[in-house]
């Protein structure tokens, strides 16, 4: 496997570029966000989250190659490798995101999700599980599409941790009109841009925006689940792993 760059080995241009991508970063920002709020006014949608995040994939380097086509309004579970997989399919679905309360503890990170309608859950939390059942699933009939990652934190790329099935829960029962769609993201250089063990989160995005060639992200878009495979979260978990996992190697 590939080693990573670490952030004391970037190069003087690594950080020229670092300083350019975070300055184009703040700008879209700075446009997209009053936008965002005048739009919210008039009920207009999240038109300009969807904007924004497709900007910051963008000067971050990556080109997204899209396969197949994602099914409108569904519940949408992918593969995780790096935060990077969020500007991604935000810019391919316009989807909001579940994702770990652990990012509300940042009240900068917890605005800029707050925009594209993130729902928060707390899996530790026992005694708040109805509540966040709920919170999902009003999610899912309001907001159109919406993305979970069931291997509830990323990997290397090169294959899928185990679904957490638990994470399923708001699906069980699918709420009616649903639609289940599995995602499959693959970078060409998966080794060097995923997020893994215990590089702090800040040297990752450092490292990524330091990047004089661009990302190449394959993203592929598979069949909804169909039948017995709608079952209950633990059907709708094992068989969404096993189209990923067949994907893998198609």
């Amino acid at each position: 496997m590939p080693q990573t760059l670490s952030v004391q080995r970037i190069h003087p241009l690594g950080w020229a570029l670092v300083g350019i991508r975070l300055f184009l970063m703040l700008l879209s920002l700075v446009i997209c966000a009053p936008l965002h709020i005048l739009w919210r006014l008039v009920g207009a949608g999240r038109w300009w989250p969807r904007v924004f995040l497709s900007s910051i994939g963008a000067i971050a380097g990556l080109r997204v190659h899209v396969e197949g086509r994602p099914a409108r309004g569904a519940l949408l579970l992918a593969n995780h490798v790096s935060w990077l997989d969020i500007p991604a399919l935000a810019n391919a679905t316009g989807t909001a995101f579940v994702a770990h309360d652990g990012l509300a503890q940042f009240p900068f990170l917890k605005w800029l999700c707050e925009m594209n309608d993130t729902v928060f859950i707390a899996r530790h939390d026992r005694a708040s599980i109805a509540a966040q059942v709920e919170q999902v699933r009003q999610a899912m009939a309001a907001r159109g599409s919406l993305t979970l990652f069931p291997e509830g934190t990323t990997s290397d790329g090169s294959g899928l941790l185990p679904f957490k099935s638990s994470l399923l829960s708001a699906t069980e029962p699918l709420p009616a009109g649903a639609s289940v769609q599995p995602v499959l993201l693959h970078y060409s250089e998966s080794a060097r841009i995923a997020w893994v063990g215990d590089e702090p989160g800040m040297d990752n995005f450092l490292r990524i925006l330091a990047r004089t060639r661009p990302i190449h992200l394959s993203l592929r878009f598979l069949p909804t689940l169909e039948g017995a495979d709608l079952a209950g979260r633990k059907a709708i978990s094992a068989a969404a792993q096993s189209a990923l996992l067949r994907a893998f190697v198609t």
